[in-house]
């Protein structure tokens, strides 16, 4: 009998009471409805049943390190030994060192020794790379007996993508395979073949993506010039391809799960470009001597102002002194742009400054249309703002992400048909942060809240929401409530 350390819902019970003697299986499971803790929940049955000794988890770049930090501690039982192994971009002579340890060729240290389950978690963008999709070949070519786990698998949704194909070879050497996603189709039915095809080719009974097409889609041809080329004008048959998909996956909805806790708290980690690195260290020593030099005499606004070009640096743009606004290499629209393909329905992004308002807007206009979005903040006209909030709430509008500034769209609106909030940034204010949240769950909300932080490790981020953590619970105390689970650790 396998003893969870963390009590599970009753939807993840049942999940994973479902699939965890499959060889194959797809977690279609809504964000916030605790996919990772099923699939990790698995991962050690299997392992105490003696099925397994090895696991690939492959991830986003904002999803891999969480699995390392918090996810597998969390859940899988301390009584199970493992040794886990986190991908990393090094050099060759690195490489081959971290090669070696991983395969057991090289002296480990007494704690990685004796009887342990393999756990080598690697970033989805590893296996763009010849280097990457060596490794984890290598890796579970030494250990036969293993389970891969792909989490937000509409990242190979794409099936001419080089990572794409190097996961389905990856696929064919494996005993176990999962993928999870919330959103399994982000654009078309089509988006469902690649996943599908990695868990096998027998899930949906097509190895050929064209054949798949021809059953499932309506194509036009059409001429453009003396070019000719295939149109998809429409689809068929989805009612065949729904009862083929319900013979192999779970699907979870936030809305149908009555045990969720009414908020969700997630946290997505963004890695720093290297001149984001490189600007935000400069940043911080010149503050540094700047407060140093102002002493006692150094103000709150002072010391709120280096602050805030810091979080700057971390969105991805800096002001200089003379008023220019300079942009940096940032992955955080990247990984919005991720986030939002895993979420089912309408959502709320709050960001504080107007550039990234504005970067966000024009990203998802081109990636969803332009009805899609609209911005609420400080330029937004009077007269339009209600017309937003209205569209915004009717459930047949195509309007579909609502990108605020928390000051300015935080108070006095109702916001209820999104159950997700995104914080692509946040303020010190922490009744700016509360009166935000509140947009979403107040009376109207018939489902449990979904609340993402955006965070970059090791800068002004962290600082922020425990800051913010630490005023709730001092709010928490005197008031004499109950502490809120507030954050994502």
């Amino acid at each position: 009998m396998y003893t969870m350390k963390t009590e599970p819902y009753r939807h993840q019970m049942d999940a994973w009471t479902a699939s965890r003697d499959a060889q194959y299986h797809a977690l279609f499971m809504e964000m916030g409805t605790g996919k990772t803790k099923v699939a990790i929940d698995t991962m050690g049955y299997l392992y105490e049943s003696g099925n397994i000794n090895a696991a690939l988890i492959v991830a986003p770049k904002g999803v891999y390190d969480n699995w390392v930090q918090n996810e597998i501690p969390r859940h899988l039982p301390d009584r199970i030994g493992r040794f886990v192994v986190r991908w990393q971009a090094v050099t060759t002579k690195a490489f081959e060192e971290r090669v070696l340890q991983l395969f057991g060729l090289k002296r480990r240290t007494p704690e990685e020794q004796g009887p342990a389950l393999q756990i080598f978690v690697m970033n989805v963008e590893a296996f763009s790379t010849p280097r990457g999709a060596e490794i984890a070949t290598k890796f579970l070519t030494k250990y036969p007996n293993n389970i891969v786990i792909i989490d937000e698998s509409t990242t190979i949704k794409n099936r001419s993508a080089s990572r794409t194909k190097a996961l389905m070879r990856i696929g064919r050497i494996a005993k176990y395979r999962r993928v999870l996603t919330g959103s399994p189709i982000t654009k078309s039915p089509m988006d469902l073949f690649s996943q599908c095809l990695f868990l096998s080719d027998k899930a949906l009974g097509y190895g050929s993506y064209f054949a798949f097409q021809a059953r499932y889609a309506i194509i036009v041809q059409r001429k453009l010039g003396a070019r000719s080329f295939q149109d998809i004008v429409g689809y068929r048959h989805l009612d065949e391809l729904n009862a083929a998909l319900e013979k192999f996956s779970t699907r979870v909805l936030k809305k149908d799960c009555l045990d969720l806790p009414d908020k969700i708290y997630l946290r997505r980690e963004i890695a720093l470009t290297d001149e984001q690195r490189s600007a935000y260290e400069q940043m911080r020593l010149l503050a540094l001597v700047q407060l140093e030099e102002e002493g006692a005499a150094a103000t709150t606004q002072s010391v709120l102002t280096q602050i805030l070009r810091l979080q700057q640096i971390v969105c991805g743009h800096i002001t200089t002194d003379d008023g220019e606004l300079r942009e940096l290499p940032s992955r955080r629209l990247d990984e919005l742009e991720t986030v939002l393909q895993e979420v089912q329905g309408k959502a709320i992004i709050w960001a504080n400054w107007v550039h990234d308002i504005q970067a966000i807007t024009k990203m998802l206009a081109k990636a969803y249309g332009a009805d899609s979005v609209a911005s609420y903040y400080g330029q937004t006209p009077q007269d339009e703002r209600q017309a937003i909030v209205d569209r915004f709430q009717d459930p047949g509008n195509p309007l579909r992400f609502f990108v605020g500034q928390p000051r300015t769209g935080g108070y006095g609106i109702t916001l209820t048909a999104a159950n997700t909030m995104v914080y692509y940034s946040n303020s010190y204010d922490l009744e700016v942060r509360l009166q935000s949240e509140d947009r979403a769950h107040r009376i109207g909300q018939r489902h449990p809240v979904t609340y993402i932080d955006f965070v970059s490790p090791k800068t002004v981020d962290e600082k922020i929401l425990k800051a913010l953590r630490e005023k709730i619970n001092v709010s928490d105390t005197v008031l004499g409530d109950d502490p809120r689970a507030w954050f994502a650790p």
